[in-house]
Parts: C-alpha cells; structure tokens; sequence
C-alpha cells in the first residue's frame, strides 16, 4: 500500500553566520513565520495522519502551525535532517554546491556525498511508508534533502532546480513498499 507523503522545505530563515558551522538552531525570519502560518489551510486541508520534521529548528517551526492546528506533534527524526555536507557556511556555497552537484559520489570536507544524502533521504521515506500504510503524512526538512529525496524518487532534478526551490515549497509524492 502507498503512502501520500508531503516534502516541505522550510520557510525563510535566518541566513547561516559565514566562516563559522551552520548553527541547528537558526529560527526562521519574522517572514518566513508568516509564510509557515499561510500553509496552514493548504496543509491541513491533505488531512495527514503525522507531522514530522528534521530535527533543526527552522523545518520545525514550518511545519509547527499546522501540527498545532491539527492537535498533532511534530516528531523528530534525525534522518529528515538537512545534508551533512562537510562544508562551511560561506558566500560563495553555490561553487561548493554546483560542484557537489556535479559529483554526487565526492565528498567535501569529509561529509556526506549527495549519493549518500540520497540513499538517507529515500530510506527515510520508505520508513514513513511503512508506518503509515495509505495516509497522509506531513514532512519538514531542507532544500537538498527534498532535492535528493526527488532526486532518488526518479525525479528530474539538478542544481539549478534545488538552487531555485522557494522557500518554503511543497511537493507531493506517493511512494510505496519495495
């Protein structure tokens, strides 16, 4: 049986410190609060069975006004987490990314490769397949972890396409037991 599952990218949040890791607990701006509530009827109107989320706060909080409108937690699972890139915040992350996007099996800074964000990210999804076996299940998490979770789904996507997801952004996939 297959599950409906909801990939959200969070809302805008605040930009990560360059030069310094990214900090899990960077909250999302005043605007991308607003935008989290403004999902609000779109989301619930899908009538999920669960809210889930990466554990970093900014997915939280995109995601926390619906579970909260619902009456449902947010449950946390690390796996939902943004990629472990090995990279340090910096202006010019997009030439880290183009080229990471370019080679998904390197890896930069001893991180995780996006080959092996990917395999994470469709594990991931199975899991909450399993769990809930034909419902509707809300998911929290960050742009490259929705680009390769698409990605890994069979989905056409590249750099360009996860350069330029909004913030937040929605998509629907249906995934079943392999």
């Amino acid at each position: 049986m297959s599950a409906a599952l909801v990939l959200i990218r969070h809302a805008q949040s605040v930009p990560p410190r360059s030069g310094v890791p990214d900090d899990p607990d960077r909250p999302l701006t005043s605007a991308g609060e607003a935008a989290a509530r403004a999902l609000v009827p779109e989301l619930a109107a899908l009538n999920p069975a669960a809210v889930l989320s990466s554990p970093l706060r900014r997915a939280i909080q995109t995601v926390q006004p619906t579970a909260d409108h619902l009456g449902l937690p947010v449950i946390t699972r690390h796996e939902l987490r943004e990629w472990d890139s090995g990279l340090v915040p910096s202006d010019d992350y997009a030439d880290d990314y183009a080229r990471a996007w370019a080679d998904p099996a390197g890896r930069a800074g001893g991180g995780e490769s996006l080959d092996e964000l990917s395999a994470r990210a469709l594990a991931a999804l199975r899991r909450i397949e399993r769990e809930h076996p034909g419902r509707t299940v809300l998911i929290g998490s960050h742009g490259t972890f929705v680009s390769r979770a698409l990605a890994a789904l069979g989905h056409d996507v590249d750099w360009p396409f996860s350069r330029a997801m909004p913030m937040p952004a929605i998509y629907r996939v249906t995934i079943g037991v392999q």
